[in-house]
């Protein structure tokens, strides 16, 4: 096949209607989070303690400025959604360490006639020492799994954050902003592939058949 046969082959097949260098991008589902200007945050299912985490993450988001924070359903783009609790658990460390010792030495026995016996020195000696510890340490483990769910009911951002507390927040705290952290990872992460799909330019079939004709004259 000639020069011109493979780079027409080549080209032919970009030259199907709808296709476009965009394409060969799959568009993440993060970029939503880039449509959304107001955000409703429902109640957290997973009992009493979830709804002073859903505060807990109000504020966090309030204080980010990613999104205008809304009361209203009705007005929101979009509504963050999921279960959040703060559990309470003893966690008990036990060990048991002992020392244990015993000597023994006996002599002989010397018989000397029917009815008399010699007995030989006899030493015996034992130590003993055990100790044991039990450690009982209240805990606090706060969870969150939540989303960002679209008007049109489609998940754009989803994530589960876990902990036992920080140096200066409790787990409950804490958890709320390892929340916006990942979201604001996310989101500067769907800005970074917005601006990267931005300057790949739609070709269209006649774009690639003036290609073709192109490098079809003759040199």
């Amino acid at each position: 096949m000639s020069g011109f046969g493979l780079r027409g082959a080549f080209l032919l097949a970009f030259a199907l209607p709808g296709r476009s260098w965009s394409e060969a991008k799959v568009e993440d589902p993060v970029v939503g989070l880039l449509e959304v200007k107001r955000l409703y945050v429902e109640k957290l299912d997973g009992g009493e303690s979830a709804s002073q985490i859903r505060d807990m993450i109000v504020g966090s988001l309030h204080r980010s400025g990613l999104f205008i924070i809304t009361e209203n359903r009705e007005r929101a783009d979009a509504a963050l959604k999921g279960s959040a609790e703060d559990m309470i658990f003893t966690d008990t460390f036990q060990t048991s360490e002992g020392i244990n010792g015993r000597t023994s030495f006996s002599g002989g026995t010397n018989r000397t006639s029917s009815s008399q016996y010699n007995r030989g020195p006899s030493m015996s000696a034992g130590v003993g020492d055990n100790e044991s510890t039990r450690i009982a340490e209240r805990k606090h483990e706060a969870v969150a799994a939540v989303r960002i769910v679209g008007k049109d009911g489609d998940v754009m951002w989803a994530t589960t954050q876990e902990s036992l507390g920080a140096k200066f927040r409790g787990a409950s705290a804490d958890v709320a902003e390892k929340v916006l952290k990942q979201l604001q990872t996310d989101y500067q992460r769907a800005r970074a592939f917005k601006q990267g799909t931005a300057g790949l330019r739609v070709r269209s079939p006649a774009d690639v058949s003036e290609t073709a004709d192109a490098n079809a004259l003759p040199r």
